[in-house]
């Protein structure tokens, strides 16, 4: 579904260019407080939030590599995730709308998918649009089913299907609005729909899927499932041998018998290592046998004449343009080798956007606990020489 240059008018694409700006100045603010540990139903700090930061650049990473396999859907369509409901599932949907805008971003610059000028359009229809429709009914749907895994991935089902759809009408209504040809807006809204409803159904397996799959793992690095999960208990030993008794600073504890709590971290490493594999085998080697047919806006485009006054990618003579690499004339070398070029810049790119986010995070928490602790020193105290 990406939007390529020319298919909206310059004011409607300004105006999308706006509004998904808007739209990435809050995720950031907001993925501040779902990178820090902010429960989807409370202020509270979530069991595991601390290593959910170091996931959200895989999440993108993930999205970039899995939107290389197009699967068919129709005679002569193909279609893709959009991945706006798998990573707001995973990491919260204020993440999840820099993650996808992050992959919309490396495919303009690098791949030339999706025209420049409309990155606005495509960052609005299938970052936020998705994001918006797929967590709204998710949370809804997981208030209302039997408390469990099962529920969590059925909910992220349905969310996935109808936020396919949802984007489709979504371009239907700019179309309507900037639209550069004159195809009726009837015509576009039911050929939009009808096969992005059957696109909606395979998004909907691989976020299924692949949140069934962390569940299994590791539910505790699922956003959608913190508030669902039983909070972190704390289990307590005695301390046995020579340092029985002892403070970890060396000094006798004032009950030298007293339990103390027992907590381990769950390193996050092997998810990190087992993501990056899969989506390296996914852009690297998968990608190969995907569907060639068009995707379901570019058929429909075809079919209706939208595609009239489209114009040419500004970054059509990047040397990865259309998910290859320029000189290279063995298909499966050339497609596998930016594919896996794309994965790792994603990874990078979105990884230095989520640690630069945690970081003003952390700074700004460090940051008020001093101005707290400052100002209780500055605060005159109550004696009883001077009462």
């Amino acid at each position: 579904m990406h939007v390529p240059d020319g298919f909206i008018d310059a004011p409607v694409s300004a105006a999308a260019g706006v509004l998904a700006a808007a739209a990435v100045a809050v995720s950031l603010r907001g993925a501040r407080r779902e990178l820090g540990g902010h429960r989807p139903d409370g202020p509270d700090l979530a069991p595991g939030a601390e290593r959910t930061a170091p996931l959200a650049g895989l999440v993108a990473a993930f999205i970039f590599a899995v939107q290389m396999l197009n699967f068919p859907v129709a005679a002569g369509t193909s279609g893709h995730l959009l991945g706006g409901a798998l990573a707001a599932i995973l990491v919260g949907p204020y993440t999840g709308v820099l993650c996808v805008s992050v992959v919309l971003l490396m495919q303009g610059v690098l791949f030339a998918d999706g025209g420049l000028t409309a990155l606005g359009v495509n960052i609005t229809d299938m970052a936020v649009v998705t994001v918006l429709v797929a967590y709204g009914i998710f949370r809804g749907l997981v208030k209302v089913l039997p408390r469990g895994r099962r529920a969590v991935t059925a909910a992220a089902f349905v969310a996935a299907a109808v936020s396919v759809p949802a984007a489709a009408v979504a371009f239907t209504g700019m179309y309507a609005l900037g639209g550069t040809t004159d195809v009726p807006i009837g015509t576009v809204f039911a050929a939009m729909t009808g096969v992005h409803v059957l696109i909606g159904l395979g998004e909907a397996a691989i976020t299924a899927l692949t949140v069934g799959a962390v569940l299994a793992v590791r539910p505790d690095l699922v956003y959608g499932a913190r508030g669902l999960a039983k909070p972190l208990e704390l289990r307590t030993s005695p301390l046995a041998g020579p340092a029985a008794g002892r403070e970890p600073s060396g000094e006798p504890a004032d009950t030298p018998d007293a339990p103390r709590p027992v907590a381990a971290r769950r390193s996050t490493r092997r998810v990190w290592l087992a993501g990056v594999a899969a989506a390296l085998v996914c852009a690297g080697g998968v990608s190969y046998y995907a569907s060639t047919s068009p995707d379901g806006l570019e058929k429909v485009a075809q079919d209706e004449g939208m595609d009239a006054k489209a114009e040419d990618h500004a970054a059509k003579d990047s040397p990865l343009a259309d998910y290859s690499v320029k000189d290279i004339a063995n298909p499966r070398i050339s497609g596998g080798l930016a594919g896996v070029i794309g994965v790792g810049a994603t990874l990078a790119v979105g990884t230095g956007v989520f640690v630069v986010v945690r970081r003003r995070r952390g700074a700004a928490r460090d940051t008020a606990v001093a101005d707290a602790a400052t100002g209780d020193a500055t605060q005159p105290r109550h004696t009883p020489e001077s009462a």
